[in-house]
């Protein structure tokens, strides 16, 4: 299915968001994620959905001031 990554068009296999960010090469990262605007917490993201045109966006913690 086709779903947009943080503004990105990407074609991917998964079906969860727990697989979509191992299949992106986040799994062991700690990241935000929200799923067409809404926050999903770490602990839905195996059993969140994923459909053809859904944008994922993915937030990683920045260090500095």
């Amino acid at each position: 299915m086709r779903i947009e990554v943080n503004g990105t068009a990407r074609d991917i296999a998964a079906t969860t968001l727990a697989d979509a960010l191992a299949e992106l090469g986040w799994a062991e990262a700690r990241v935000a994620t929200a799923l067409n605007g809404e926050f999903v917490p770490s602990s839905a993201r195996p059993s969140q959905a994923l459909r053809d045109g859904d944008r994922l966006e993915v937030l990683a913690p920045m260090q500095g001031g």
